[in-house]
This record gives C-alpha cells, structure tokens and sequence, in this order.
C-alpha cells in the first residue's frame, strides 16, 4: 500500500491563496458587490480573513481594514501581504461573545474551514459536499469581541462575518446597530444562520439579501424582511451548501 505524506500548513495556505486569489472572474463579481457596501474612506472590519481576498478586495476599494484571523498560518500570509499597508490592522484571534482563549480546530488540507465550533465539525461529519473533511491540529488562540474591535478601531461602515459556525456567537459580542454587514451561512447549519439573523434583526431595523456559494451577487432583487430570509434558508435544499446574509440598516 502506497502511503501517503499528511498536507503541511504551508501547503493547506498555498491552496487557499490559489483558489481565492488568482480567478479573475470571481475577483471582478466580489469587488462589484463589495463596492455596495465599503468606499474611499470607510472602515471595514472582515472576520475571518483567511488569506485576505476580501481584505484585497476592500482596499482596491479604497476602504480601510481590521482583518481578524486566528490561523497561525493563514495570519503569516496576511502579513506578507499587507506588512506595508498602513491602512489594514491585523488582529491575530478568533472573534466571539466574551473575550478569553478559545481551542481552534485547523484543517491543514483546507484551512478555509478550520472553526472554533465543535458542533459544525460535527455537522459537516459525513455530510454532502463535506465528504474527506479532517480536523487534524487544535491550537488554543485568544478571542475578541466585536465591541472590543469597535472600542479601539471605531465604529465599522461594513462588517463581513465567515467564522465557521460561531456566527451568532461573533454577534452576540455586538451591541452597536452598524450600517451593514454580512456573515456566512451553510445547509449543513441552518440553525445557526437563523440564529444569527434573528440577532442581526434585534439590533435595528435592517433589510435583508443574499448571495449563494461564490456568486458574490445579491439574489433578491430588493431588500426584504427577516422572515423571507429565514424560509430561503430553511427551504433552501442542501445541495445549495453555503452563502452570505447581507444586512443593511434602512
């Protein structure tokens, strides 16, 4: 039998910066609907950069940026990247309800969805399109909240929310009503999108849309309710797999 050699981090990194930097198509639609919600000027915070697309995307928009990663590795390639860029701040901890440490579970293969959330490692367990999904390596990282970031960078024009899971959690840490944001959902998880949506229409009066998978466009052609947002995503079949709520305060 033929062994096999386990991916490295570097390596895990290295097929993110692929998939998420070089296809040009993906990269003109996310710009085109990020410049919806960040101009010159205004202050984005993204949770959960990754390997910082969204961050790229952002400043070729002229926004400034707190990026928030807990990925030892994926925080390395931030700072390659933007070292030299005095308008992003990288804050190198998970986000969530209460400051503190936090176990983070890293998937070297696929980084994009290492989580702090032992309850989404069990929803992907054997589900379709999760197939061969490994949690390998745990790593205890600090956590912040949304209002410890508001208190020392101010107050966010646009927060974009990809924590793998811990999306109610990540706002239950907000009590500021910001002017828009977005956080991720997935079919493997509904409950968890419904809940942060449900937090998200608590803080004030928003308006809803949302994109699927990396079409990275608004699928409703108007802002909606809440609860139009909250049966898609109950009746949505699972083959959809994940996408992004959009909130915008009306």
């Amino acid at each position: 039998m033929r062994e096999t050699t386990p991916p490295t981090a570097a390596q895990g990194i290295a097929r993110s910066l692929r998939l998420y930097h070089r296809d040009t198509a993906r990269t003109a639609r996310m710009d085109a609907l990020n410049a919806r919600f960040a101009r010159p000027g205004d202050l984005v915070f993204d949770l959960g950069a990754h390997v910082g697309d969204r961050v790229a995307s952002f400043r070729r928009l002229g926004a400034r940026v707190v990026a928030v990663e807990p990925q030892p590795a994926a925080m390395r390639a931030l700072r390659l990247m933007f070292r030299r860029d005095p308008d992003v701040t990288l804050v190198p901890a998970a986000i969530g309800a209460a400051a503190g440490v936090i176990r983070l579970y890293l998937n070297t293969a696929n980084p994009t969805v290492s989580t702090v959330s032992q309850d989404f490692i069990a929803a992907a367990d054997g589900a379709p399109g999760w197939e061969g999904q490994t949690w390998d390596r745990a790593v205890d990282v600090p956590m912040v909240t949304l209002d410890d970031l508001i208190a020392a960078h101010g107050l966010p024009d646009f927060i974009k929310i990809d924590v793998e899971g811990l999306e109610p959690e990540a706002l239950a840490g907000l009590s500021h009503a910001v002017p828009a944001l977005s956080f991720e959902f997935t079919t493997i998880q509904r409950d968890r999108a419904l809940a942060a949506l449900a937090r998200v229409d608590g803080l004030g009066a928003y308006g809803f849309n949302l994109s699927v998978g990396e079409e990275h466009a608004l699928e409703l052609p108007e802002w909606v309710g809440a609860d139009r947002v909250a049966s898609i995503i109950t009746t949505a079949p699972d083959a959809l797999n994940s996408g992004d709520i959009y909130a915008v305060r009306r």
